[in-house]
């Protein structure tokens, strides 16, 4: 089933950008939250890297547990504003096994390490200046939709989306959601 919230986001079908991207490169507002069900969802988010700490990473290697994926650059006000409960987020859950990674959309590392240090972000982020990441998600979410946030099943497959900024509360039953289906999976 789909749930979604007003907020300032593309229109599900074909999910072009009609909506908050501003002059700025972000989309502002409350977000349009997505749940996609079990038996709808597209294969595994094929994504690997190197984070800005150079440590090396690959999607493919973190199936097992949900995973958090969240777009993001420095100098965007929603990102700013919602960096303190995806932190929250990532505390609350870790210790379950639930892993989450920023994608930089634009910045230097030393901008994006800045960030980190500035909002005590202790999760990994990679820099995606080339565009990697956002293609590995271009069938999920539009482009400039900075911030959104993805959250992937055990199997790497998108779960749930928001276009926008995400509050720790929607964060937190996301993530439950896909805890919860995957406990009752036999």
């Amino acid at each position: 089933m789909f749930a979604a919230l007003v907020g300032c986001a593309p229109a599900e079908k074909g999910l072009e950008d009609n909506s908050a991207a501003n002059d700025q490169g972000y989309v502002s507002g409350t977000g349009v939250i997505t749940q996609i069900p079990e038996g709808e969802r597209a294969g595994a988010v094929e994504l690997s890297g190197e984070t800005t700490n150079g440590q090396s990473f690959d999607l493919e290697e973190w199936q097992g547990s949900p995973v958090v994926l969240n777009l993001w650059y420095a100098a965007c006000p929603p990102c700013r504003e919602e960096a303190p409960d995806l932190q929250d987020a990532y505390m609350a859950f870790k210790d379950e096994g639930v892993r989450f990674l920023g994608i930089n959309v634009r910045d230097e590392a030393a901008a994006a390490n800045a960030f980190a240090r500035q909002f005590g972000i202790t999760y990994p982020s990679m820099l995606d200046k080339e565009g990697k990441a956002v293609a590995a998600l271009s069938g999920l979410l539009p482009p400039q939709a900075v911030p959104s946030t993805v959250v992937l099943d055990s199997t790497g497959a998108p779960a749930a989306r928001v276009v926008g900024i995400v509050d720790r509360s929607t964060l937190n039953a996301l993530i439950t959601d896909v805890l919860d289906e995957e406990s009752s999976t036999p």
